[in-house]
């Protein structure tokens, strides 16, 4: 009787094609899932510097390198609280803190949770504020930074993702326009109620107290910026008339 041959998987059939793709896509989901994992705590780092020199520029501070800044950070920032909308601390954070206030973002502003950055600059308090608004193709952000009168703008930064170069996108990218916010004024005429603090085109332009020239051919990232410096300030209106 004849010896029969063994038989081996048709490596021409369908079932062995789908199941030699269904192993190759498994092998790569794991390695995948293995270089993320092992690159997240570098990457986190990385998210945590940028926005430790983000809340610096607002406070004038630039031209850091990436140890310069984290020290700085450390150095200037005594508390990163968080307090609610009637102005209570409800945590305390820490000096250089990373672990309270840092930790929010635009979700937990909109919860009520809101961030407060307690500095010291050339030993005088300065509180700095992070804002988040719509651009016109994608979310900005920024940081305003308080003199200690809570009432005056100490300096400003802001941030998009998707603005138009040139244009929209130098809410970021033109140092000279962010400076036009230092020494602005919240409120207009002294009155605590309501942030008067905004962005308008140059021909609608009537309180050079408050009010800062849009940027040129950027009409709607200049709306989204006034209207992010308003709704991003205005929860802290109980903390800005607590003496």
């Amino acid at each position: 009787m004849a010896e029969e041959k063994k038989k081996g998987m048709n490596t021409n059939s369908n079932s062995y094609t789908i199941i030699y793709a269904a192993i190759i896509v498994v092998i790569v989901a794991f390695l995948l899932a293995f270089v993320f994992q092992a690159l997240k705590p570098a990457q986190d780092a990385n998210v945590a510097l940028d926005k430790k020199k983000q809340i610096l520029y607002s406070l004038n501070i630039r031209n850091l390198d990436d140890a310069q800044a984290a020290a700085k950070y450390k150095e200037v920032v005594t508390a990163d609280e968080v307090i609610n909308a009637d102005g209570q601390v409800t945590e305390k954070g820490e000096p250089g803190g990373e672990k309270a206030g840092f930790k929010l973002n635009s979700a937990d502003a909109k919860a009520g949770r809101l961030a407060l950055y307690v500095c010291k600059v050339d030993g005088k308090v300065k509180y700095v504020i992070p804002v988040y608004g719509m651009g016109l193709w994608g979310p900005i952000s920024g940081y305003i930074a308080l003199n200690g009168d809570k009432a005056t703008v100490y300096g400003a930064y802001f941030n998009h993702e998707s603005e138009t170069a040139g244009l929209g996108a130098e809410i970021k990218d033109n140092l000279q326009w962010q400076e036009q916010f230092q020494g602005k004024n919240l409120f207009a005429g002294g009155k605590k109620n309501a942030i008067a603090l905004a962005v308008k085109k140059k021909s609608d332009l009537k309180d050079p107290t408050t009010q800062v020239d849009a940027v040129t051919g950027a009409t709607l990232t200049s709306n989204g910026v006034s209207n992010m410096l308003h709704d991003g300030l205005t929860p802290y209106l109980k903390f800005f008339n607590v003496e």
